[in-house]
């Protein structure tokens, strides 16, 4: 695993921990050095066992450069709290981050729609049964990729903690601190104009309800 060097005890060497926070998230930002020039995409990922899924067109020049070997890390961020202290300079956010590095793996023609079912049934679990798979054509026209989970490859931090106290920031006793928690929430589904009269199928249902059939 990668040293962390600032807040070390920030750092968290538990594997669990880091799979328990890449299948919160959705999001990250893959960055790679392209002809000199630093390079950095915000994709979509999956986590599939001790590796992440990603993928974009075949026209995407920042895949094509990893695709073709370029080291690459993808970042994942999440806030979970603003954390307002008796000073603005001690003020900050709890949050928890993740960095996994290495070399990502074009699938094969074989590999790649199972990876793309895969991804989606991270996203909407159950999704892929409803509706007809890719066709020839989409298959052709995506990049699907792998970042492989290295024991050495990878780094998760979480700062979680209250504000300082007032004695701790050289402030007034008077001064309120605390946490302003951030949560992200999925709201009820809205339909597409042209599906209006059409019931909102058990996956997307599934997303808001988790106890719906």
């Amino acid at each position: 695993m990668d040293r962390l060097r600032r807040f070390p005890e920030q750092g968290v060497t538990d594997r669990a921990a880091l799979d328990a926070f890449l299948d919160s998230q959705w999001v990250g930002v893959l960055s790679c050095v392209v002809d000199g020039l630093p390079l950095a995409v915000p994709m979509l990922y999956a986590r599939d066992g001790d590796r992440l899924l990603l993928h974009g067109s075949t026209g995407a020049g920042a895949l094509r450069q990893v695709a073709s070997g370029a080291p690459a890390v993808l970042t994942i961020f999440a806030v979970d709290a603003l954390v307002v202290a008796p000073t603005t300079f001690e003020s900050s956010v709890n949050y928890r981050s993740a960095t996994v590095r290495g070399a990502l793996q074009t699938l094969s023609d074989d590999e790649r729609g199972s990876a793309l079912d895969v991804f989606s049934e991270v996203l909407v679990p159950g999704r892929t049964g409803e509706v007809r798979p890719p066709n020839r054509k989409e298959l052709a026209a995506t990049l699907a990729l792998s970042l492989p989970i290295r024991p050495d490859g990878w780094l998760l931090k979480v700062a979680d903690d209250w504000p300082a106290t007032p004695a701790e920031a050289d402030a007034d006793e008077d001064v309120w601190s605390g946490l302003v928690p951030v949560r992200t929430v999925l709201d009820p589904p809205v339909p597409a104009p042209w599906a209006t009269e059409l019931p909102v199928p058990p996956s997307v249902r599934r997303l808001t309800r988790p106890g719906d059939a």
